[in-house]
């Protein structure tokens, strides 16, 4: 696809003419990486149920889908600085799209590897656009209105998180559940339909998303974007940040955060399901997911809770107020199974609404702009968290009960409440030496 329809300039001190349909174009990109984020949480059951596996095998979802993130966040910002913003979002979609057909041949071969590939390939699309669009949004347009920009983008992704878990709910999961004794007294024939079945669940959902996704590509190769200051820059130079980033401890701080952030949200939000069926018997599958549902709702409310309250406490201190309230209710899901674990479980994600573009925010803090953009890209590597983290609670599921699984997440709140501590105190150390100045 040709690239070089970008020529439009936008007017000086207000969003040009020429920038709005761009931005609309991307700020969907929030919702779509969304919804393929929690889709993955459905996946997580239905594949157990069409695959009969153990807790760790199907928490390979989350490792499969973050590895694509690790993998390609580095490559997408040096594919950004060497063409554009543009062509970095209009190839993450195409991977997205690649990733969502792939469903329909693993499913007609019902062959649980290739449904980790496809996930993979997905995930390397969402990282070229996750990458690229948080910037993408500051730039088309006037730089005071940057922030408002990236706050409405940003709130659009948990609305597509929600939107994915009620596909899930309504057109993956089906319903239909045997236990172990039941399936083993079945006929080879009705077992083996039945697993066919389950996995062809998923075909027309990701084939619609799939389509979806390369329409959007379409539209944004053939819309005129604004010439922006960084679009085709140069990757030259790019190395010589890398290592004073590594050298700067807070920044390297808040990637390992990010990484036990990532663990801990992808973490609860899969095993949910799980959680509530295991705690309480014979709860159906959708009414499980409803209470995923709900978790996702608290997350976006928490957002807009928690960005009011940053006008009053600095984002260090309510980071760390969030991850010690967080901790204490992972604390709850371990010592109390059932209802109130659950409850537990559902609250958090109001607190851990503003964790992630907290970390990340407090990470980037005092870099310059080119020393941002390669940051960033190690920041969204990070979330090879939710693979590592995940597959370290499903095996401790296996070998425990679901309930102490939670002590992974609980574990990865208390690293975040170190750094929130330790950014908090730099942050007073530096306003006491300019006082002392």
């Amino acid at each position: 696809m040709h690239y070089s329809s970008d020529t439009a300039t936008a007017a000086p001190g207000s969003l040009a003419r020429t920038a709005i349909v761009p931005l609309v174009l991307i700020v969907s990109l929030f919702f779509l990486w969304g919804m393929a984020n929690n889709l993955n949480d459905i996946l997580i059951k239905q594949f157990k149920k069409a695959f009969e596996l153990s807790d760790l095998q199907a928490g390979l979802v989350q490792s499969a889908f973050y590895l694509g993130y690790f993998v390609f966040a580095i490559p997408a910002a040096m594919f950004m600085r060497r063409f554009s913003y543009k062509a970095a979002v209009v190839l993450g979609l195409l991977l997205y799209a690649t990733g969502a057909f792939l469903f329909y041949p693993a499913a007609q071969e019902h062959t649980y590897g290739l449904f980790l590939l496809a996930l993979f390939v997905i995930a390397s699309g969402l990282a070229f656009l996750e990458t690229t669009a948080n910037p993408l949004v500051t730039v088309l347009g006037p730089a005071e209105g940057a922030a408002r920009r990236l706050n409405l983008a940003q709130a659009f992704n948990p609305l597509g998180s929600i939107t994915g878990v009620l596909i899930g709910q309504h057109f993956i999961l089906s319903g239909v559940e045997y236990t172990p004794q039941q399936l083993a007294t079945m006929a080879p024939v009705a077992r083996a339909s039945f697993f066919a079945a389950e996995s062809a669940a998923v075909q027309t959902p990701y084939l619609i998303i799939g389509a979806v996704v390369v329409l959007w590509a379409l539209l944004i190769g053939l819309t005129r974007f604004p010439v922006t200051r960084d679009s085709g820059a140069a990757a030259s130079g790019g190395k010589a940040y890398f290592g004073p980033l590594l050298r700067n401890r807070r920044f390297v701080f808040a990637v390992v955060a990010q990484f036990f952030y990532v663990g801990a949200q992808v973490g609860i939000w899969s095993f949910l399901i799980r959680y509530l069926q295991d705690a309480v018997p014979g709860t159906p599958e959708k009414t499980a997911a409803s209470f995923l549902t709900v978790s996702l709702v608290l997350f976006m409310a928490g957002r807009f809770i928690g960005t009011a309250l940053l006008r009053f406490v600095s984002p260090a201190v309510l980071l760390g107020a969030f991850a010690l309230l967080n901790l204490l209710l992972c604390g709850v899901a371990i010592a109390l199974p059932g209802w109130t674990g659950l409850y537990a479980l559902v609250a958090s994600s109001v607190f851990m609404s503003v964790m992630f573009p907290t970390i990340f925010a407090l990470g980037l803090d005092g870099l310059d702009d080119d020393a941002r953009k390669l940051g960033s890209s190690l920041i969204v590597m990070a979330i090879i968290g939710g693979a590592a983290l995940t597959a370290l609670m499903g095996a401790l599921s296996d070998r425990a009960g679901i309930h102490w699984a939670m002590t992974v997440p609980a574990l990865c709140f208390a690293v975040i409440l170190v750094f929130a501590s330790c950014a908090r105190d730099r942050a007073t150390a530096t306003r006491a030496s300019v006082a002392g100045a």
